[in-house]
């Protein structure tokens, strides 16, 4: 049960070893975007099972600062706005190897806003799943290596990859932040932007077939002694 658990997490999103090694270099191509409001709420945070607790100000200061770092290099003259409710987490525990289960995770739904036309872009939040790197050798939890502030660090920081990501993708083919509404995909700099796209497709592509690989080679008597582990901490 807990492989196929596994495995719906990669159907929502990839094992996140995204480069946010980044934040020094040029930002990806966004027109005119500049930040304006980086507004980051969680009414309906839930905590998901076998999991390390973190109140909801500590997810929301650690993604408002993912987001910050993140978009706060962007020098546009419009100003757009983004909301961010933090859905649900999963912070993996020490002393518990969870081989071949979901481990560190969050879930997010973003929405982007126009300031100068008070509208939002996307109608329906975008929902944004991040699900910690996983090595196609090993699948050792984090919550044996990690603390608790530097897993919730990683997801928001990936996290705030993806958004770009999501953001770069609706410019591209929508032209959100761009003056004239052409998306940029119909412009000069369209090429080197697909060709940036399909670089973070192929990182993507990879890393799920390493957490597919992994997960398939994994013992099945994980399954067991991780069920048994969950069961023992509640």
């Amino acid at each position: 049960m807990l492989r196929g658990v596994m495995l719906m997490f990669m159907s929502l999103a990839f094992a996140a070893c995204t480069n946010v090694k980044d934040l020094e270099k040029k930002p990806a191509y966004l027109g005119n975007f500049h930040l304006g409001h980086n507004v980051v709420v969680a009414p309906n945070l839930t905590k998901g099972p076998v999991s390390r607790e973190a109140t909801k100000e500590e997810w929301t200061d650690a993604m408002k600062l993912a987001i910050d770092e993140r978009f706060g290099r962007y020098e546009g003259t419009r100003l757009y706005h983004l909301g961010i409710s933090v859905e649900g987490y999963v912070l993996a525990i020490p002393g518990i190897p969870l081989v071949a289960a979901p481990k560190s995770a969050l879930i997010l739904k973003v929405t982007a806003w126009d300031d100068e036309k008070e509208t939002k872009l996307n109608e329906k939040p975008e929902t944004i799943t991040i699900v910690e790197s996983i090595s196609g050798k090993t699948l050792i939890s984090s919550g044996l290596t990690q603390s608790k502030e530097t897993q919730m660090k990683n997801l928001t920081q990936n996290a705030s990859k993806l958004i770009q990501n999501w953001l770069v993708e609706q410019n591209n083919q929508e032209g959100w932040f761009e003056d004239d509404g052409v998306p940029a995909k119909e412009k000069p700099q369209g090429r080197l932007i697909e060709r940036w796209l399909a670089g973070e497709e192929a990182e993507k592509s990879e890393a799920q077939k390493a957490a597919e690989t992994a997960v398939e080679n994994a013992d099945p008597s994980s399954d067991i002694e991780a069920a048994d582990a969950s069961e023992a901490v509640e």
